[in-house]
Formats: C-alpha cells, structure tokens, sequence
C-alpha cells in the first residue's frame, strides 16, 4: 500500500489547561473519542483532533521550555447556510470562545468570521456557496491523482469534483479584487 504524501493523520493543539480545552470542545459538540493520562482525542473525518498540555507538548518536540505560540494557522469548518454560521459562531462564544471578526459577507462572496478558543487556536467559521459540502459537512473534493496521466499543473486540476465551483470563486475573486483595488489571485486555474 502506498501512502499519499498529502495528508494529515493528527493535528495536535497545545494546551494550558486540559479540562478546559476538553469542556470547551464538548460544549461545542465535539465528542471525546479517545483519552489518555495528558491528552484527549476527538476523531474527525479522516483525521483525529487532540489536545496535549503545551508544556508537555514542547517537551515532546523536543523543545523543553518552549513558549509554544497560537494563531499563525488557521482551522476551519464549512457550513451551508449563513444561518448554521451564525449559530456556530454563537455556539463557540458561549462555550468560552473569544470573537476575533464575527460573521460577515466577505469579498470573495462568502460568509465567515473567526473565534479563537480559550488556549487562542483560531477557527474560521464560513459558508463558502462555491465550495460544495457532503450533508456530513465533509468535503466531496477528492484527490484522485491515479485518474490523471500528468501530475496535476494546479492544485484543484486534483480535485474534478470541486474544479468548476473554485474556478467560479476565483472568476469572483478576482472580479472583487479588481474593484476593491486588492491583489488578485490567479485568473486560471486549471
């Protein structure tokens, strides 16, 4: 079996206090999966969520000491509606949740906003209408490389389900960009 280079198995968030990451993600509906003596795990589609005590997680990095910083990344869950932002957005200020930008239309002609949980990982909280979704919230966007005679030119020629829905957000993209006087992206993909 050949293993993609192109993935994420486990993303590790450093935290203060254990107890309180793991009730702030439960108070948001996360379910624990897994726990072990300083970490806590949350399974997600494909991948696994944890929790690990900063300290223990610079020790484990071999950085002892280490002042492990937030913020510089930024994790994101999708939604359909405006609504079901806005409900989530909510969701994670009572849960402790601190408002960084609260949901907006956004120039690329999306919804979003952003919160930071108590440890100040930041979310991004968006309804994208160019970016399909499973009714599980997963996205339907595969990589299918062996379906290809040519490695992929752009990063979206991977995903053929997705392909016409990120060439139209990018069409507006630009379309906005060129109006708001801000750098556009890429006119062509694929």
């Amino acid at each position: 079996m050949t293993m993609t280079a192109q993935r994420v198995t486990l993303i590790t968030l450093g935290v203060e206090e254990l107890s309180r990451a793991k009730a702030f993600y439960n108070a948001l509906g996360w379910v624990e999966a897994r726990a072990s003596d300083g970490i806590v795990f949350f399974q997600m589609h494909g991948a696994v969520l944890g929790l690990f005590g900063r300290a223990a997680l610079a020790e484990d990095q071999g950085r002892a000491g280490a002042m492990l910083g937030t913020g510089a990344m930024t994790l994101a869950q999708n939604f359909s509606t405006k609504d079901e932002v806005d409900t989530a957005f909510a969701r994670a200020l009572a849960a402790g949740a601190k408002a960084l930008k609260a949901p907006e239309d956004v120039f690329w002609g999306g919804y979003s906003g952003y919160f930071a949980d108590p440890d100040g990982h930041v979310w991004e909280l968006a309804m994208n209408p160019f970016w399909p979704l499973n009714a599980d919230g997963s996205s339907p966007c595969q990589a299918t490389p062996s379906r290809f005679r040519h490695p992929p030119r752009t990063p979206f020629q991977a995903l053929p389900a997705c392909r016409a829905p990120v060439q139209a957000a990018m069409h507006k993209v630009s379309h906005c960009a060129r109006r708001s006087k801000r750098p556009a992206p890429a006119k062509h993909i694929g």
